[in-house]
């Protein structure tokens, strides 16, 4: 193996995952109590940090101000000083087990996802290309729903091991929820991998950089054919986005841990550090689809505008800058997407069971497979009238 392909990949894991995926997922938390106290008119967490007043402001600012910043680091030093108490009436094993087995699989889906295009690097006067993506494998979507979807496990674990009947609830909620909507998601990706082509989310980002995001063509490559593709990807973006929600446990779909009916679901029995994992376990995944959806239909790293811009990307021939923005541009999107997956849990009430499966199985799930149907119809009759 390359020593230079080792020490890149290395220090890629180092870098996306505690400098980059646990600070976002950190501080989603301060923006979705920020987000959450503008939507209900009430003050947020604006103490624990670094007061703005020490920067000559006239006064601390409240909502925006720099106050609450370090809310993070205070409730990492609460759950870790908290009693780790394990009840009696528990099966130790899979309890201990159960908020692993839901923190790991959303780190380790991260591992597929390009957040650049490349990065080129002077090494010993060679000029060195790093992708910058951890594993560039062929089947991106296929281990990102492999893996991520092992973290029902955890979930189901967890409520059966409580031996509790408010956790063994939630326990069998999240496991029908998720699978009645994973069936949705994969099929709402298949229409896009029909027009794709391939499996290799870095040759997708680069595809929409040269045609455009959800297949809306640039100027000066637009043809009838890429704009009724437009139509099948607009529907793939929302059943994509609709399951995503559900997938994640996120309001209007946290039937899983409703409060209102189960006290807190699933990890009800759990407290300290255990329940901190489940805690970061939900951002870490909701993180990371939002990665997966930016990547497959908002242009991954791509800038908006780019050949307007002269920002053209080239391979190979990336210039170090070029790279930095291209992952400064795809971390925008991934923050953009998490405000919106806030935004939506203060503007949506949440389902009842029986809505959210009905849902599931007699909408999301039909309209999936017609899409999939409506998309192959569409590129036979295009490739036959020579329109594509």
């Amino acid at each position: 193996m390359d020593l230079t392909f080792l020490i890149a990949s290395v220090a890629k894991i180092i870098l996306l995952t505690f400098m980059v995926i646990l600070p976002m997922v950190a501080y989603s938390v301060v923006a979705e109590r920020r987000l959450s106290a503008i939507i209900q008119d009430r003050v947020g967490p604006n103490r624990v940090g670094i007061p703005a007043t020490l920067f000559g402001a006239k006064k601390d600012w409240h909502i925006f101000g720099m106050g609450g910043l370090l809310q993070p680091m205070a409730d990492g030093i609460k759950f870790l000083l908290k009693e780790d108490f394990t009840p009696a009436h528990v099966k130790k094993f899979y309890y201990w087990i159960a908020p692993a087995l839901t923190m790991v699989p959303a780190l380790l889906t991260c591992a597929v996802l390009p957040f650049g295009s490349e990065l080129n690097f002077s090494f010993f006067g060679l000029e060195q290309p790093i992708k910058a993506v951890i594993a560039d494998l062929s089947v991106g979507p296929l281990y990102t729903f492999a893996i991520a979807s092992l973290g029902v496990y955890g979930i189901v674990l967890a409520g059966w091991s409580s031996n509790s009947k408010y956790p063994f609830l939630g326990g069998v909620r999240s496991s029908s929820q998720m699978i009645s909507y994973e069936l949705s998601l994969g099929l709402a990706i298949v229409p896009v991998l029909m027009i794709y082509g391939n499996l290799n989310l870095s040759e997708m980002a680069q595809y929409q950089d040269q045609n455009g995001w959800l297949l809306l063509p640039l100027w000066g490559k637009i043809s009838i054919g890429k704009l009724l593709l437009t139509i099948p990807m607009a529907i793939s973006f929302v059943i994509f986005t609709v399951a995503m929600f559900a997938e994640t446990n996120r309001l209007p779909f946290d039937l899983p841990e409703c409060e209102t009916e189960l006290v807190a679901g699933y990890h009800t029995e759990y407290s300290s550090m255990k329940f901190a994992l489940f805690f970061l376990g939900e951002y870490a995944a909701m993180i990371i689809g939002s990665g997966l959806a930016v990547t497959l239909f908002l242009g991954g790293w791509s800038i908006p505008f780019a050949p307007a811009l002269g920002l053209d990307y080239k391979p190979g021939a990336t210039p170090l800058w070029l790279g930095l923005l291209h992952i400064g541009t795809f971390f925008g999107k991934v923050i953009g997407f998490i405000l919106f997956f806030i935004v939506i849990r203060w503007s949506l009430p949440r389902f009842r069971y029986d809505q959210l499966m009905k849902l599931g199985w007699f909408v999301m799930f039909e309209v999936a497979l017609l899409n999939v149907i409506l998309t192959a119809g569409i590129m036979w009759a295009c490739n036959a009238l020579g329109w594509l």
